[in-house]
């Protein structure tokens, strides 16, 4: 048996699976978010920590026997946060996530201090990236950057509790801003122009490698074995694409979470920093990816449900009533957005509402917004000459066929639903751990999990979508520059 262990935004969650077969157990606990300015996003490291033996303890009630026989265990992780610990290995600060906006003016500093940066780095500076916000602690909390002696993503965090090591994988690496992608290796440039001292990186890993054993602290906690191999894992993006198969060129996916992410599998290195697709090193050795992410995915929905009074499936089934013709538009953009903007600035917006517009419309309306997000994401990929007519669906939000069959009108594609589709990256972490130990190989990983349900795009509906996604991006360049502090149009 195998365990994925995936620390996300919202939650940490684990899988236990064979190398064969179904999953055994699932099991999840919650993560809380701090905001305490506009435009930050923070969470406390040893809060990953806390829900991870909290999420195995759960996994492991429900699966004793097969908790028993686990032998190895694979991480994957929300991307791109800064974990500083001081010389004593303990975090120096809150870490600062990947949808946190406040270091946009230090991306234009590591623009200028290193022209083609986009090219090494697979995308161009963006505030949720990792070296940004080590300019950001040097020149707003110089205290806390002088006494840094080590930089972790989240998931990494996890893993130095767990083994005592410092370690990372490639596919998460990626999403620094440190990476040298093409070479996979840290880059000393890109490092010089962030600020940043190479010796606090940790050590790399394919996500396939092993990067240390449980300690007896931590199998204790975890009722493990002792020296339990652990694999370097990857992103959560890398992740998800391992745990349904989308490793081949050209397999392509959406993830559908707490943000977005359209991805397609590369055989090759293949930068265009110009359309803000992100061109990145994959989980798998020898592959990398290009992606268009939004930092929204299908969280506007949640959050919808939460102030709109009403849980989700009552909201979807309200949507699924209301009439095309009186839906309202709406911007997604509660966190800023990413691709195909840099904008952290925007904000989420109804627009055309009226006393007659019903909280289905509403939601309707939001529903439509997630599918032109990825629209965007598409187009982007387009430019950067990624095009594909099929696609899989993973994440908490394909458990929505209205939301699918409206993905699939809006980008004109047809999208699969897999079995299994909810697990993603934690079944892809656990695939990993299998691989490091001999029982997948590489070309095992390619396999595609069964189908659930076929989402063809309706020919009816193009110019209803062509339409209001046209009306959607005239909104979002209307109310842009009242977004921001300086008013500007660019």
């Amino acid at each position: 048996m195998f365990l994925g262990i995936d620390i996300g935004t919202s939650a940490v969650k684990v899988v236990v699976a064979p190398a064969h077969g179904d999953v055994v157990a699932t099991a999840s606990a919650p993560l809380p978010i701090s905001s305490p300015r506009p435009l930050w996003s923070e969470q406390a490291p040893d809060d990953w920590w806390t829900a991870t033996v909290t999420a195995c303890a759960e996994a492991r009630a429900h699966a004793p026997d097969a908790w028993a026989k686990i032998v190895a265990i694979g991480l994957s992780g929300q991307m791109h946060g800064a974990t500083v610990l001081g010389a004593d290995r303990r975090p120096l600060r809150p870490a600062i996530l990947w949808n946190d906006g406040r270091a946009f003016a230090e991306c234009n500093v590591m623009a200028e201090n290193l022209p083609g940066l986009g090219q090494i780095a697979g995308v161009p500076a963006m505030p949720g990236f990792t070296a940004p916000k080590i300019l950001w602690l040097r020149d707003h909390e110089p205290e806390t950057y002088n006494a840094i002696a080590y930089i972790l993503l989240p998931k990494d965090y996890v893993r130095l509790q767990m083994t005592g090591e410092m370690a990372t994988d490639m596919a998460d690496a990626a999403g620094t801003l440190w990476l040298d992608e093409a070479r996979r290796q840290w880059s000393d440039a890109l490092c010089e122009a962030s600020a940043t001292d190479p010796a606090w990186l940790p050590a790399l890993y394919e996500g396939t490698g092993e990067s240390g054993r449980l300690t007896a602290e931590a199998a204790e906690a975890l009722d493990l074995q002792p020296g339990t191999p652990v694999a370097a894992g990857g992103g959560d993006a890398a992740t998800g694409a391992v745990g349904i198969g989308a490793v081949k060129d050209g397999d392509a996916f959406l993830s559908l979470g707490t943000s977005g992410q359209f991805f397609i599998a590369d055989e090759s290195y293949r930068p265009d920093p110009e359309s803000y697709v992100h061109a990145f090193a994959h989980a798998v050795p020898e592959r990398w990816f290009r992606m268009g992410v939004m930092l929204n995915g299908a969280s506007p929905l949640a959050w919808f449900s939460s102030v709109a009074g009403a849980d989700i499936p009552t909201l979807l089934a309200e949507a699924g009533q209301a009439r095309e013709d009186r839906l309202p538009l709406f911007l997604p953009y509660l966190t800023g957005e990413r691709s195909p903007h840099n904008d952290p600035y925007i904000r989420g917006t109804f627009s055309g509402l009226e006393s007659s517009t019903s909280r289905g419309e509403m939601a309707r309306a939001v529903i439509d917004a997630i599918a032109y997000c990825f629209r965007d994401a598409r187009d982007s990929l387009a430019a950067a000459g990624g095009v594909v007519d099929r696609a899989m669906a993973i994440g908490g939000g394909t458990r929505s066929d209205l939301v699918l069959q409206t993905l699939a009108d809006a980008l004109g594609l047809t999208l699969v639903r897999t079995v299994g589709a909810e697990t993603g990256p934690a079944y892809g972490a656990a695939r990993l751990a299998a691989v490091m130990s001999g029982e997948l190989s590489l070309d095992d990983l390619a396999k595609k999990p069964a189908t659930e349900k076929v989402f063809e795009a309706k020919g009816e509906q193009a110019e209803r979508h062509a339409e209001r996604h046209r009306r959607y991006r005239a909104l979002y360049h209307a109310l842009a520059p009242l977004a921001r502090p300086d008013g500007s149009e660019d």
